[in-house]
């Protein structure tokens, strides 16, 4: 590799604050609030124009349900209750089932995330990259960020890593893996039109015209737009064999995603009805899986599924295992009733059995999972990192890796760190229980 010598130079301080967050996602902007509410001055750095990460600009616009896995008790609330609130108060039109969960409009979303940061004074950095870290002791002192205004720095008494990826984790090298076979991403597009199957057979029409539109039969995903009524959200194919923390392939799915969607859209146009269109594109892949990073706990998936409880548990979950194979065109779901489903490609072929039985277990299943506050304690004094880069086995982080769960893993790191420099005791000597406790003062529901 070639270098080039950078001139050094003085890097303004163009903030002070408490908490910085990195990474303006749901889970990000909920750290932030839960913070601010306890007085703590905050900002937020996001790359992108909009918060809320994947349920915004990657157009996924479904959370699922706040309760537990038999429908009968609300098992989650805190700021993802509260968000749908809001946009019911503001009028969007929101579809919610105990049993499927949350649909809303993606753009309706963004504006209350917005008035959300307003309201409670957080400074934001929108269009802004993070661009490095500066360290002590095992105590970040301060981050580098990148925008318009050229290149400046942001010091702040306690920092949370919500990039997703665990960027900041990465700078500082802190112990990281990955799984054998990542979990591929997928890009979201919005469609003109429906896929009823007495209207357009697609595991038909792959079988028999995907080739001509370098399409293998895939399995996807699809939902409705509340208040858009003939507009379909869309998932329909994944970018296979790209690891998403590295540039170049972050380019390379990019671009083969929009590849795929459009596609997609002119076989159905060709073959189904030419009436189909393509209406807008997801400003960034969905990515489900990269790198994580080691914490004091690491959730496993018999714990999930047999519903462990835990003092200090900071998460109740109730979605169920999902993962989207690399290796072929399926995707595995285990449910905490025991049912195991793989589902391959559009026609949905399936394989099924039981997990509960294969291991004997007897007696009622579990309702909902938990997950402990040490799952986001590491080595850093004034460091969390909140998000997909949680640490977890491959089946644990298969559930684990949806929006509402990590939803709930930044307001809990947002409560720490307001505990944190209330108490001025470093991450690692916070008793989990007054998280717990302060997050279901504020309407968590964590019973």
């Amino acid at each position: 590799m070639r270098f080039i010598t950078e001139p050094s130079k003085q890097i303004p301080v163009i903030l002070e604050a408490d908490l910085c967050v990195i990474g303006g996602s749901c889970t990000g902007v909920f750290a932030a609030v839960q913070a601010a509410r306890r007085g703590l001055s905050c900002c937020i750095v996001e790359k992108q124009n909009c918060f809320g990460g994947v349920a915004t600009a990657g157009m996924v616009n479904v959370w699922h349900s706040l309760y537990s896995a038999d429908g009968r008790q609300q098992v989650i609330g805190g700021l993802t209750e509260e968000m749908e609130r809001r946009l019911i108060d503001r009028g969007a039109r929101v579809e919610n089932t105990a049993s499927a969960g949350l649909r809303f409009n993606s753009e309706h979303l963004k504006i209350e995330l917005d008035r959300l940061v307003q309201e409670h004074r957080i400074h934001p950095f929108l269009h802004t990259r993070y661009a490095g870290v500066t360290a002590e002791n095992n105590c970040v002192q301060a981050v580098f960020i990148e925008n318009k205004d050229g290149r400046g720095a942001i010091r702040a008494r306690f920092f949370i890593d919500a990039t997703g990826d665990g960027d900041l984790c990465r700078d500082l090298r802190l112990k990281s893996y990955q799984y054998p076979q990542l979990q591929p991403p997928s890009t979201v597009f919005l469609l003109n039109g429906t896929t009823p199957r007495e209207r357009c057979d697609l595991g038909k029409l792959i079988a028999e015209h995907g080739k001509e539109f370098s399409l293998i039969d895939d399995w996807g995903w699809f939902g409705d737009v509340p208040g858009l009524p003939g507009i379909s959200m869309r998932a329909d194919n994944h970018v296979f064999g790209v690891d998403c923390s590295v540039a170049e392939q972050l380019t390379q799915a990019e671009i083969e995603g929009r590849r795929q969607a459009d596609a997609f859209v002119r076989l159905l146009q060709k073959y189904a009805d030419p009436s189909y269109e393509l209406i807008a594109l997801a400003q960034h892949i969905g990515i489900r899986d990269t790198r994580h990073y080691h914490t004091a706990f690491r959730a496993n998936a018999h714990d999930l599924l047999t519903g462990r409880r835990y003092p200090d548990a900071v998460l109740n979950g109730t979605y169920r295992i999902d993962i989207h194979h690399q290796q072929d065109n399926g995707i595995t779901f285990q449910y905490l009733d025991g049912q195991t489903v793989t589902y391959y490609g559009k026609t949905e072929a399936c394989i099924q059995s039981n997990w509960r039985e294969e291991q004997g277990l007897t007696g009622p299943p579990a309702t909902y999972y938990q997950l402990p506050f040490s799952v986001l304690v590491g080595d850093f004094k004034n460091l969390i990192a909140a998000g997909r880069m949680l640490n977890a086995d491959e089946d644990a982080f298969g559930a684990l890796r949806v929006m509402v769960n990590l939803n709930q893993l930044g307001e809990a790191a947002g409560v720490a760190a307001a505990i944190c420099l209330d108490t001025g005791r470093p991450l690692q000597q916070i008793d989990g229980c007054a998280v717990r406790a302060l997050l279901n003062k504020t309407g968590s529901r964590i019973v």
